[in-house]
């Protein structure tokens, strides 16, 4: 009940925060997870499963326009840059880089942005219960 409780305060946070700014839309199937402006979101590749106990969302996404898809480098690292502000104003501690990979921790779940694949960009952003 308590971490119920806290989940909803954090995301309440988060839509607080993001009220401020620019409309904030979130990767469908990861409520407390934004998605950059300059990203879209391939739902068609979206894993999701689990219980209570444990689970693994996976979501894929790209650039919306066509001249940022010729510059994979730079695009990732302003979605990095994107994830390392936003993510920690919604309980998420980034732990770091794994390569280019970006790393948070929260409540006994772990949530990864990794680059894919360059040409074009393509990002995973996954949340998994840490074992």
């Amino acid at each position: 009940m308590i971490k119920y409780g806290l989940n909803v305060l954090v995301l309440s946070l988060g839509i607080v925060v993001f009220a401020n700014g620019a409309k904030a839309n979130f990767i469908e199937g990861m409520d407390d997870v934004p998605l950059p402006d300059n990203m879209s979101q391939i739902t068609q590749d979206d894993i999701s499963f689990g219980n209570e106990e444990t689970r693994l969302l996976e979501a894929y996404l790209t650039p919306k326009r066509i001249e940022e898809k010729s510059n994979s480098h730079k695009l990732f690292q302003k979605v990095g840059a994107f994830y390392q502000e936003a993510l920690p104003q919604l309980g998420w501690i980034y732990q770091g880089n794994r390569g280019d990979d970006l790393l948070f921790y929260r409540e006994g779940e772990t949530l990864e942005v990794v680059k894919e694949n360059n040409r074009p960009l393509m990002v995973r952003v996954t949340i998994k219960t840490k074992p």
